[in-house]
């Protein structure tokens, strides 16, 4: 059998022109160059989408957190007609009483449940972040700064405050 080359027009390994191999280097240089750069855009893109990512879960979980935020907002003025309801029957007892105290206890397990806490500062230290001060009184045995009543308590929402507690500090 006879070697036969298939392109009678293709050259011979012996006829390929001599080819700079400093404009090879330097090609080769460049695409390597081109290929690094490639793929640190390609890192940068996809650190980009991640933290896009992260930031889209954090806004959906702070939405859902705070979703109900300006319907529990409405319900403290109820909460506080109830404990001033409460407040107002004394030491008295009957349905009524009972009634007002069930309503109450179903309404703040129904906002723990949702999030809502209370704040009722009293005999804690003031703190402006949760408290609100109205005035302040002389109160013999009781800390300098410290809360020694609560004219209206505070609520916070997933340790967000939605409204702070209305107190009176000890003066020092």
């Amino acid at each position: 059998m006879q070697n036969q080359n298939p392109n009678p027009d293709a050259q011979a390994p012996d006829d390929v022109p001599d080819l700079d191999t400093d404009s090879l280097a330097n090609e080769l240089e460049q695409l390597r160059s081109a290929l690094g750069d490639l793929r640190e855009e390609a890192l940068r893109e996809r650190a980009e989408l991640d933290n896009q990512r992260k930031r889209l879960a954090r806004d959906v979980d702070q939405a859902r957190r705070f979703a109900n935020e300006k319907l529990l907002s409405q319900l403290l003025p109820v909460l506080d007609s109830l404990e001033a309801g409460l407040k107002a029957a004394g030491d008295a007892t009957g349905p009524l009483k009972d009634g007002l105290e069930l309503t109450l206890r179903q309404l703040l397990k129904v906002g723990e449940d949702n999030g809502l806490a209370q704040i009722n500062p009293e005999g804690q230290a003031f703190d402006p972040e949760w408290h609100q001060a109205i005035s302040q009184l002389e109160s013999p045995g009781a800390e300098p700064g410290s809360v020694v009543q609560v004219f209206q308590k505070g609520y916070a929402l997933n340790e967000r405050l939605l409204r702070p507690a209305l107190v009176v500090v000890a003066a020092g």
